[in-house]
C-alpha cells in the first residue's frame, strides 16, 4: 500500500488534452491539488471541471512555458494558490511532422522550444519551491521516439525527447542534495486525440507492432507518473520507465 498523496501540490503542464489531461485527472482523483497549465485556456478549464466533478481541486493558468515569463508565472501561481510545489509534471510538448528535406530552422526551433526549453524553464522556475519541500518530485514526459526509436518526420521531436533525458540525468545529480528526484516516463503509442488524428490505418499498424497488440491509454502513463511522485519512489532518481506494451522489444515484426 502506497502512502497517500492527498493534499500535495502538483503542477501539470500541457494539461489540456491527451497525456497531460490523464496525468492531471489521476493526481486529482487521489486528492492532490492541481495547477493545470496550457497555452489554451478553454481546454484546461474543461479539465479543471472534470477534476472538480470527482471531488478534486484544480486551478488553471494559460501560459507559454517556452518563455521565461510564462514559466515564472506558473511558479508564482502555484505559490499563490497552494503555497508551494510538491510535484512538477513537465509534460508540455508538440509533435508536428516534417521530413528533413522540408524542415526549416524555424520548424526545428519551435519543437525544441516547446518540448525541451519548456522543460528546463519549468524546472528552473519551480526550483525554489521544490527545494523548500525537501522531498520534491519532478516527472518528465519523454518518449520512446528519440531516446530509443526513430520515426520519419520526427527528427526534431526525437531530438527534443532525447535531450530531455540528458537534462534529467544531470538535473538528478544536482538536485539530489535537496531531496528532489527527477525521473522520466517514456510513452510508446498512446491513444490520445493526437493519435486518433493519425487515422485508423496508422493505429492498426502501430498495434500490430506491439507485443500486447493494442495501444496504451493515458491512464497507463499517469500511473507511471504517480509512482515516480510517490514517497515509495524516494530512492529512485535519474531513471526512465518505458510504457509501450513491449513495442521496443522485437527486432522486427517477424519477432512477433
Amino acid at each position: 500500500m502506497f502512502a497517500p498523496l492527498s493534499g500535495r501540490s502538483v503542477i501539470v503542464t500541457g494539461a489540456g488534452r491527451g497525456i497531460g489531461r490523464g496525468i492531471a485527472l489521476r493526481f486529482g482523483i487521489v486528492g492532490c491539488r492541481i495547477l493545470l497549465v496550457s497555452r489554451t485556456a478553454a481546454e484546461i478549464e474543461r479539465v479543471a471541471a472534470e477534476i472538480s466533478s470527482v471531488g478534486g481541486t484544480a486551478e488553471t493558468l494559460a501560459a507559454d512555458l517556452s518563455t521565461e515569463g510564462g514559466a515564472a508565472a506558473m511558479a508564482a501561481a502555484a505559490m499563490e494558490h497552494f503555497g508551494g510545489v510538491d510535484i512538477l509534471c513537465a509534460n508540455a510538448g508538440i509533435f508536428p511532422s516534417a521530413t528533413l528535406d522540408v524542415m526549416t530552422a524555424a520548424d526545428f526551433d519551435t519543437v525544441i522550444n516547446a518540448n525541451l526549453r519548456s522543460t528546463f524553464l519549468s524546472v528552473s522556475a519551480c526550483l525554489p519551491a521544490l527545494k523548500a519541500k525537501a522531498k520534491g518530485r519532478i516527472v518528465l514526459t519523454s518518449s520512446i521516439t528519440g531516446p530509443v526509436t526513430g520515426y520519419s518526420g520526427w527528427s526534431h521531436y526525437g531530438a527534443s525527447k532525447a535531450g530531455q533525458l540528458g537534462f534529467m540525468r544531470t538535473a538528478a545529480i544536482e538536485l539530489a542534495p535537496f531531496g528532489i528526484t527527477v525521473n522520466a516516463v517514456m510513452p510508446g503509442n498512446i491513444m490520445t486525440e493526437g493519435m486518433e488524428a493519425m487515422g485508423v490505418e496508422y493505429i492498426a499498424n502501430m498495434a500490430a507492432s506491439i507485443p500486447l497488440k493494442h495501444l496504451g491509454t493515458v491512464k497507463d502513463i499517469a500511473n507511471a507518473a504517480l509512482f515516480f511522485a510517490s514517497d515509495e519512489a524516494g530512492y529512485v532518481t535519474g531513471q526512465t520507465l518505458i510504457v509501450d506494451g513491449g513495442q521496443v522489444l522485437p527486432e522486427s515484426l517477424a519477432g512477433l
